[in-house]
């Protein structure tokens, strides 16, 4: 992406041009690349410590409603929570700053749940605290990285690049929970292997900080920004004779299409049901030993990937229909993934894996094509808002319908997929009229 410099005669309110601090810039392609590596080493940390944070919570004593409890409101304050941080990073446009700090809470806070065996009676909390901060910490950094990378992406193919960082993230997301099942395997201490987890925790951070130094974007976002406005032939008024335009002014409000889009999105998570529910049915069934849980979760994790990065590709190459197949693999998720054969649950588990990579990847890339890039920290924590009230709703319904009315509960989240994909319909119709 080409650097806009606003003259010496520009306001201050102009965006300034970031230079490398440290050597040669790297191109577009090695940007993304560097971003998918640290989402990689981060994602070993995190998901490694949710693929076993239930049992960990119950060696300190936590019964099952309080795993419950605190897993669910971390999933909720991961999501939820970047409604605030979106619109914060947008208007102080300290996207790299915001990025680094919510990396830095999961390198801190996953390894320091190795103290708390130790602890006695105030290890449970601790623990709770120590999660929760590191659900937090996602909050944080999760608009601003994706309205970074979606900058940085439009060179590449927004939908190639959000597919790459997703399927890097993806490989972190295999490799971390495998690598605490090894540990513990090998040392019966589970504690021992969230602190090895400090080490993709620090490689995390120090590729971060030498992305910022060896990119010419600055703040990525406020550039495409410059360079959008710029191209609608729209003066700014506040930078006196420099023909650059102010990316300070206030956000344009966020387009119907993309309420649109966001709400069939929601009704989407709404029916994909989370791991933690399939899980419990694994070993409720008996169909699998607690300890091969990981392991199917490692599975759906590469199942991810692989959707991520071939949704992506197809994104850039025949646009946003690719996503009408996402509510059509939801519907099929609670009558197979609660089937009553393991088979049958695994092929459910490889159909939640795949909406999951295309729901967590190559739906942003359509966010991005629908809104401003002045607003994407907004957007995206906007988006990521509805998706979180969405999971603790379909929580609350598998929880309470998996064991009394089955049948009702796949005949629900079929209905709401409907719903859904009429919403996705809607959505690209009038992205259309708008152009």
């Amino acid at each position: 992406m080409t650097p806009i410099s606003p003259d010496s005669s520009a306001s201050s309110s102009a965006t300034p041009t970031a230079t490398p601090t440290n050597g040669a810039p790297w191109t577009p392609w090695r940007t993304v690349m560097a971003f998918g590596v640290v989402s990689l080493a981060a994602d070993m940390v995190y998901e490694g410590m949710r693929s076993m944070a239930g049992p960990f919570l119950g060696t300190l004593g936590a019964s099952a409603l309080t795993v419950g409890i605190i897993t669910g409101a971390g999933e909720a304050i991961a999501l939820v929570l970047r409604l605030v941080t979106g619109p914060m990073a947008d208007r102080s446009g300290r996207y790299w700053s915001l990025t680094f700090w919510g990396y830095a809470l999961t390198a801190i806070c996953v390894p320091l749940l190795a103290i708390t065996p130790f602890l006695g009676v105030a290890g449970l909390a601790t623990a709770s605290t120590l999660i929760l901060l590191e659900r937090t910490g996602k909050a944080v950094r999760s608009p601003s990285k994706s309205a970074l990378l979606a900058g940085v992406a439009k060179k590449v193919g927004r939908g190639r690049g959000f597919a790459v960082h997703k399927a890097m993230d993806q490989i972190g997301a295999f490799a971390g929970p495998l690598l605490m099942a090894g540990v513990a395997a090998l040392t019966g201490r589970l504690w021992l292997a969230f602190a090895v987890l400090a080490i993709p925790g620090v490689i995390s951070l120090l590729v971060l900080g030498q992305l910022k130094r060896r990119t010419t974007l600055g703040e990525a976002v406020e550039e495409v920004a410059v360079q959008e406005v710029a191209s609608s032939g729209v003066a700014d008024s506040g930078a006196a004779g420099s023909g650059v335009p102010d990316v300070r002014e206030p956000r344009p409000p966020l387009p119907r299409a993309f309420h649109a889009f966001a709400t069939s999105c929601a009704l989407g998570t709404l029916g994909l049901m989370t791991f933690g529910v399939i899980s419990f049915h694994l070993v409720e069934a008996d169909l699998v030993t607690l300890a091969w849980v990981p392991v199917v979760y490692a599975m759906a994790m590469a199942i991810e990937a692989v959707a991520a990065l071939l949704t992506g590709v197809a994104y850039d190459a025949w646009h946003a229909k690719v996503l009408y197949v996402l509510p059509v693999l939801i519907a099929f998720v609670p009558v197979l993934a609660f089937g009553g054969s393991l088979w049958l649950v695994l092929v459910g588990v490889a159909i939640w894996g795949l909406a999951t990579g295309i729901q967590d990847s190559t739906v942003k890339a359509l966010v991005a094509d629908l809104v401003p890039a002045r607003s994407l920290g907004t957007a995206y924590g906007v988006f990521a808002s509805f998706q979180g009230v969405a999971a603790l709703a379909g929580g609350v319904l598998a929880g309470g319908l998996y064991s009394s009315n089955l049948p009702l509960l796949v005949g629900i989240v079929a209905g709401l997929q409907v719903i859904s994909l009429a919403l996705l319909v809607l959505t690209l119709r009038i992205r259309r009229l708008v152009r």
